[in-house]
C-alpha cells in the first residue's frame, strides 16, 4: 500500500474509539467479516452496506427479472403485426381527414393531402390462437402461442430521443430514473458479481438520447445500467495491471473502503456507498464479467437457435444469447438495444429493402431466446419485452412514399413469460391502423403492470427528491392490465 494512504489511514482509525466503531460505524459488525474475507480470498458475498442487496418486494411476485428487446427507432407494426386489409385496399387515397385532424406527426403536414400507405409485405395466420404475422417474422410466427401482443400501446412523445426517454423513464425530461433503475432501487439484485442493470448494444450506433435512457436520475447512481461491450474487455479499465498482485489490490480496495465508510458515517451520502459498492464490484467482476462474455461453453445446437454464425462476432443475436446468460446468472434487467429502425423511406430507410433486411437480424434470435428461457424452466419467472419507442403512421410521408411516419395513437408490442397470459392479443386498431377502437394501453400502463409482476405496486415505488415524491408512472392515472395477465 501507498506509505502516504497508510498514514491517512491509521491517523482516521485513531480517531476513532472501539465503541464508537461497533456501535455507530456505518458497516459495523458486518465490515469485520468483511475484512476477514478479503484478508483471505477477496470479494465475496453482498455486504450489508451494498445497495443491491436483494429486498423484499410489496408482495409475492409472478418475475424476478427482465429482458427488454428495444428496437430503437419505431418498428413498422403496420408491416410486421398488425394486419390491415382496408389498408392495402385503399392504397393511395387520401385519408380521412377526421384521423388526422388536430394531430401532430414529426415530419408531416396534417392540413395537407396525406395518402393511406399499404404494405408490401403478405400476412397469414399462425398458431392455435390464429395470430397474424407477415413473412417478415417468420420465426416469431412459431412462438406465437407462447407470446402476449398489445396492439393499442400509446405514448406522448412523437421524436425519437425523447420518446425512448418516455418509454424507459416514463417521462421525456432529463434527469428521471429509467425502469431497470426502479427495480434495482426496489428489489436490488440476486447476482453478486455483476450489476443489477445491464445494457448491450447492437446496430449501426448507439440509441438516440444514450446513456440517459439506461440513467439512474435522483436514484443514487449504483442503480443505473452498466453497458457492455461485446467485443475485447466487457468494460473497459476493468483488468488488473500486470504489475499489480491480487494481495496488493485487495489491500488497496480494504483501506479505501475504510476511508468512504467513514465519509459515510459523517455525511450519510449515498453515493459514497455506490463507490464502496463499486470497488468491490469491480473487483468481482475481473472474473465473472470474461466468464460471461466467453460463450465457448455453449452448444452448437444452442448457437443455431440464436442463429450465431460467429459466436465472437459483434450481433443482436449474440446479445440475446448474453441475455439468456445474464438472466441465468441473476441480473435483475437486461436491456438490448437495437437500432436503425426508423423508415422514413429514401435509399436508407425504406420499407421495401432496409425494413426486410433488419428484421431478418431480429427475428431469429428473439424467437430464440423465448426458446431458450423456456427450455430451460426461466421464461415463467423472466419477462421478455419487444418493442419501440412508437409505432408508424399508415399513411405514407409523401406522396409516392415507401416510408412512413412516427406514430404515437397505436402500436404493437409483445411480451412473454413472468405472469403474461400466453396467445393473447389484445386492443384492437380500427381499419387503418391509426388508432385503437379499444382498450387504449398506455406506455404508464405497461409500466404499472411490469412492475406489478415484480411485486410492485407503482404507486408506492417513489423517492422523494426536491421535496417532490417521484415514482415511474408518475402522476397521472395508471392501471395494471390484468386482462393479459395468468
Amino acid at each position: 500500500m501507498n506509505n502516504d494512504l497508510r498514514s491517512i489511514l491509521d491517523q482516521q482509525l485513531q480517531q476513532q474509539t472501539r465503541r464508537h466503531f461497533f456501535e455507530r460505524c456505518g458497516i459495523g459488525v458486518g465490515a469485520v467479516a468483511l475484512q476477514q474475507l478479503l484478508a483471505q480470498s477477496g470479494l465475496g458475498a453482498f455486504s450489508e452496506t451494498n445497495p443491491l442487496a436483494p429486498k423484499q418486494p410489496h408482495f409475492p411476485p409472478k418475475a424476478k427479472r427482465v429482458i427488454f428487446l428495444f428496437m430503437a427507432g419505431g418498428p413498422s407494426q403496420l408491416d410486421m403485426l398488425d394486419y390491415k386489409p382496408a389498408l392495402n385496399k385503399l392504397n393511395g387515397q387520401p385519408i380521412p381527414q377526421s384521423y388526422v385532424e388536430g394531430k401532430r406527426f414529426a415530419f408531416m403536414d396534417s392540413s395537407h393531402r396525406i395518402n393511406l400507405l399499404g404494405t408490401r409485405r403478405t400476412f397469414a395466420q399462425y398458431g392455435e390462437t390464429g395470430s397474424w404475422v407477415s413473412d417478415l417474422l417468420p420465426h416469431t410466427a412459431k412462438i406465437v402461442d407462447d407470446l402476449t401482443f398489445i396492439r393499442t400501446c400509446k405514448t406522448d412523445l412523437f421524436n425519437h430521443a425523447p420518446a425512448k426517454l418516455f418509454m424507459n423513464a416514463g417521462t421525456g425530461q432529463f434527469g428521471r430514473p429509467s425502469m431497470g433503475a426502479w427495480l434495482t432501487y426496489g428489489l436490488g439484485s440476486e447476482c453478486n458479481d455483476l450489476p443489477g442493470f445491464v445494457v448491450l448494444q447492437s446496430g449501426p450506433r448507439g440509441p438516440r438520447g444514450g446513456a440517459i435512457l439506461w440513467g439512474s436520475g435522483m436514484l443514487p447512481s449504483t442503480y443505473q445500467g452498466v453497458p457492455l461491450r461485446n467485443k475485447g474487455e466487457p468494460i473497459l479499465n476493468l483488468t488488473t495491471p500486470e504489475q499489480v498482485t491480487e494481495e496488493k489490490q485487495i489491500e488497496v480496495i480494504r483501506a479505501v473502503r475504510q476511508l468512504n465508510s467513514m465519509r459515510l458515517e459523517q455525511t450519510g451520502d449515498d453515493e459514497i456507498s455506490t463507490r464502496i459498492n463499486a470497488y468491490e464490484m469491480a473487483y468481482r467482476m475481473q472474473s465473472s464479467a470474461p466468464d460471461l462474455m466467453d460463450t465457448s461453453d455453449e452448444t452448437q445446437e444452442t448457437l443455431d437457435l440464436y442463429g450465431i454464425k460467429d459466436p465472437k462476432e459483434s450481433t443482436f443475436a449474440r446479445n440475446c444469447l448474453l441475455a439468456r446468460r445474464l438472466a441465468e446468472r441473476g441480473v435483475r434487467f437486461i436491456q438490448l438495444y437495437h437500432t436503425n429502425w426508423d423508415h422514413h423511406g429514401g435509399p436508407t430507410e425504406n420499407l421495401e429493402k432496409h425494413l426486410p433486411e433488419i428484421s431478418k437480424e431480429i427475428d431469429q434470435p428473439c424467437a430464440g431466446l423465448v426458446k431458450d428461457l423456456q427450455r430451460r424452466g426461466l421464461l415463467e419467472d423472466t419477462i421478455v419485452i419487444w418493442g419501440g419507442e412508437f409505432g408508424r403512421t399508415p399513411m405514407g410521408e409523401v406522396r409516392e412514399s415507401t416510408g412512413r411516419n412516427h406514430h404515437i395513437d397505436a402500436f404493437t408490442m409483445w411480451f412473454a413469460g413472468g405472469g403474461f397470459k400466453p396467445g393473447v392479443s389484445y386492443g384492437e386498431t380500427d381499419e387503418f391502423g391509426f388508432g385503437p377502437i379499444d382498450q387504449s394501453v398506455h406506455v404508464r400502463d405497461i409500466h404499472a403492470t411490469v412492475l406489478h409482476l415484480l411485486g410492485l405496486n407503482h404507486e408506492r415505488l417513489s423517492v422523494r427528491s426536491q421535496g417532490l415524491d417521484f415514482r415511474l408512472t408518475g402522476v397521472l392515472p395508471a392501471r395494471v392490465v390484468r386482462e393479459v395477465l395468468v
